[in-house]
């Protein structure tokens, strides 16, 4: 089975990072919260955002980039960032891919980026727009990963309730 982790690096936002919980939680996807934090973990604005799926999410946390690292040495690292000359369509998402977001204010650091420009991805937006929600662009490089694998182990049809179609 493909495995898909979100890593969220020093998020500072407890909404956002319920919400990319929330996600993880439906795709089946591990999430991985690098500190420092800008809320504490039992925030309630957190656990609304998650609503009731904590009991599904594989979640981790680390003190900083090098934890991480070393704790995870053999993983395939995507990179969203506004500062990528990649789309993130034009990559091919391999198993045990890590996909990296950084805090809201700043993103992710530029030594990172430049250390893995190859795989630092973007999604695109008008020249104005200085990018995206942080939840919403985790759901956007979930997504697509999960496209290009064919959505394993995920509901492809619903069924209406009222109709029994």
């Amino acid at each position: 089975m493909k495995k898909l982790n979100i890593v969220m690096v020093e998020p500072e936002i407890p909404q956002n990072t319920g919400n990319v919980a929330r996600t993880c939680a439906a795709t089946g996807a591990s999430l991985h919260l690098i500190r420092p934090l800008g809320f504490k973990i039992d925030d309630k604005k957190l656990k609304r955002a998650g609503l009731d799926y904590w009991h599904l999410l594989d979640i981790k946390y680390y003190d900083n980039l090098n934890d991480f690292f070393n704790k995870n040495p053999d993983g395939n690292f995507y990179f969203f960032s506004t500062k990528a000359k990649h789309i993130y369509t034009q990559i091919e998402y391999k198993d045990n891919c890590y996909l990296f977001f950084g805090k809201e204010t700043k993103g992710l650091p530029e030594d990172l980026l430049f250390k893995h420009y190859d795989t630092t991805v973007r999604i695109p937006m008008i020249s104005d727009a200085r990018s995206l929600n942080l939840s919403n662009s985790v759901s956007i490089g979930a997504y697509e990963v999960l496209r290009q694998w064919n959505y394993p182990n995920l509901l492809g049809e619903g069924q209406l309730r009222e109709y029994n179609i």
